[in-house]
């Protein structure tokens, strides 16, 4: 059942053989049916290592330290979330972690901006708090999201479209990095709190480097699994939007985030989600369509799914929308 979720080797996509480049999408095609697939990268390691000792740091601060670093009205688009917050849909209990949200600004004048000024929202990250995080988290955001970007050209060709389909719909798109600390579990409130509840996330594709430890489960065939990625790759899951334009051909990965039994350790984490450009119309492509796989869903502009979700999760406030999901 693991054996399910491939581990592909995208470099060999980007430098290797037609034959190489092949079986590299005919891999990922065929995992991604689970919503998941492992990959290789070039991600610099100490850029990796560097980010989470400086969100330690951020993270140890006292609660009132952290709270200085909140951005009302942006809906965990930016800035600090506390715990016991973002309430997966469908569950009674919200999870138990805290987060820092951050992104790529837009200029001021910019059409997108303009337009979805929620979703672009003036950056707020602890740099008075922990000295160079700024500059760090700006360089880890463009690195994560240049390699999903590369990604998505394989996906598309996996789709039956051009390699570069994706380029234009995640070009200045609100893509959200996350850092997320989930607390020992015996420090949590009340029983029957996760440290995220099961979820599929609303974007397009997800990427999950190495986290600090255990916790993170994918569900396979209905079967919850705990996530193994050979050491030094990359998770990549799936997301609403793109099972949306695949006609369901590519479903969403479903994961949740369970502290092992018995675990005394927090656990830190950074994950990206990779969206589409709010204007963006999702329907299914034609590939994906035919007499086999009729046309399952409706075209609906990338915003209004987007805040569809963050009202069922909790991170709606005031009925404006912004651009975060569970994590």
């Amino acid at each position: 059942m693991a054996d399910a979720i491939l581990d592909v080797d995208l470099l060999a996509f980007e430098r290797g053989s037609q034959r190489a480049r092949e079986a590299v999408v005919d891999g990922v095609r065929r995992s991604l049916a689970t919503g998941f697939v492992y990959t290789n990268s070039d991600l610099p390691v100490d850029l990796l290592d560097s980010a989470y000792g400086l969100l330690r740091r951020f993270f140890a601060l006292e609660a009132g330290a952290k709270r200085r670093f909140r951005a009302p009205g942006a809906n965990g688009q930016t800035g600090y979330t506390e715990l016991l917050v973002e309430t997966a849909a469908g569950s009674a209990h919200p999870d138990w972690k805290e987060m820092l949200n951050w992104s790529a600004p837009l200029p001021l004048g910019h059409p997108l901006r303009r337009r979805f000024p929620e979703l672009y929202p003036e950056q707020v990250l602890p740099e008075a708090a922990v000295p160079g995080i700024t500059a760090l988290l700006a360089e880890f955001h463009r690195a994560i999201a240049d390699l999903q970007r590369r990604f998505l050209r394989v996906i598309a060709l996996g789709m039956g479209c051009a390699e570069d389909f994706f380029e234009e719909m995640v070009s200045e798109a609100p893509t959200l990095t996350r850092a997320l600390r989930y607390p020992p579990m015996a420090q949590a409130p009340a029983q029957g709190h996760l440290w995220a509840a099961a979820h599929g996330d609303i974007n397009l594709i997800t990427a999950l480097p190495r986290a600090t430890g255990p916790g993170l489960q994918v569900r396979v065939a209905g079967e919850w699994l705990e996530a193994a990625p050979p050491e030094g790759r990359v998770i990549i899951n799936t997301g609403l939007m793109l099972e949306r334009l695949s006609n369901g051909r590519i479903p969403t990965g479903w994961h949740r985030v369970m502290a092992p039994a018995g675990a005394t350790d927090e656990r830190h984490s950074v994950v990206q989600f990779c969206h589409a450009r709010p204007w963006t119309i999702l329907a299914p492509v034609p590939s994906c369509c035919g007499p086999d796989h009729p046309q399952r869903y409706s075209a609906i502009r990338a915003a209004d799914a987007l805040e569809e979700v963050l009202y069922r999760i909790n991170l709606l406030e005031n009925g404006v929308a912004t651009g975060a999901e569970n994590g």
